[in-house]
């Protein structure tokens, strides 16, 4: 199941991404009654376990043609958001994850440890949304296509062979980063967390509809340019241990979102740098997760 948020009429939902169109099983739920009535947000339905996809899935199946056809929408007629409209802490997200990413990045060879750092809610963004270019604080905005996971199961103290059970599904990301602010800093958070820098979607796919997360190919295109390819296999730190790690002093809680970290072939690792400039479009895609798509503006 694909479940997106959007707005129509500045009316904000969510629903399944069909073949069809956009279904607003939301909306369409209000209608059934008490019985089929479903949380106001995605991340307050996966707080509530696992009987959120199956009530989002009974209340699809008991819409008659009618309502079906009436709470259809072409993608074209909405305004997508974030699939996760909001966020109870800041995104976490693993870094130099890709051995080759490490390198190009200077390091002669890749972190013995995990190494994680945040973005500010804040950086949300949605797919298809136009991004800031911040060009009156940076020189040097980067992108970094990822593979997100977004947590069901809460849980402090997982272990790895528990970690997967804890996975609601699974989202695309993109690690917007500037570089300048990154070394200026010292740090990462400055220079990770520039308001609209966290565009993610188009959708979160529920993690029955991913076969193995860890054989997922992603690719980035800036321009049409493909500037990163590479498979989810080549993950140094699996889902399961960024999982476990995390939660070994940290509980984890519902809608948590993890960045699994990017492939080589960010800007900063070409000679010279191709850094994202005004109108720049950028593509990222990984396997059967989607597509996220998003313009600096001009």
């Amino acid at each position: 199941m694909k479940l997106v948020s959007f707005s129509e009429n500045d009316r904000v939902s969510y629903g399944i991404w069909s073949e069809n169109g956009v279904v607003d099983v939301f909306a369409a739920s209000t209608e059934l009654g008490e019985g089929h009535a479903l949380p106001m947000d995605v991340r307050s339905g996966i707080a509530e376990g696992d009987g959120f996809v199956k009530r989002i899935e009974e209340a699809w199946a008991a819409m008659d043609e009618e309502a079906l056809d009436r709470h259809t929408y072409d993608p074209d007629a909405i305004r997508l958001l974030p699939p996760l409209t909001s966020l109870g802490k800041n995104i976490m997200c693993v870094g130099k994850n890709y051995r080759d990413h490490a390198i190009e990045m200077g390091a002669e060879d890749a972190p013995e440890n995990i190494m994680i750092f945040t973005k500010a809610p804040t950086t949300l963004a949605a797919s298809g949304e136009e991004l800031p270019a911040h060009d009156e604080l940076t020189e040097q905005l980067d992108y970094e296509g990822e593979l997100a996971v977004v947590i069901g199961q809460g849980g402090r103290g997982i272990s790895v062979e528990d970690a997967m059970d804890h996975v609601f599904g699974y989202t695309i990301l993109n690690d917007i980063t500037a570089r300048d602010l990154q070394k200026k800093h010292g740090q990462f958070f400055l220079g990770k967390s520039l308001d609209g820098t966290c565009p993610m979607g188009p959708y979160v796919v529920t993690k029955g509809e991913i076969g193995d997360p860890h054989d997922l190919s992603i690719t980035t295109k800036v321009n049409g340019e493909v500037r990163q390819s590479s498979n989810t296999s080549n993950m140094m730190f699996k889902i399961s241990d960024i999982i476990s790690i995390l939660s070994k002093g940290m509980t984890l809680e519902p809608g948590d979102v993890i960045a699994t970290g990017t492939p080589a072939g960010v800007g900063k690792g070409f000679n010279p740098p191709k850094f994202l400039k005004r109108g720049d479009l950028i593509e990222i895609e990984v396997g059967s997760v989607g597509k996220l798509t998003n313009r600096l503006q001009s």
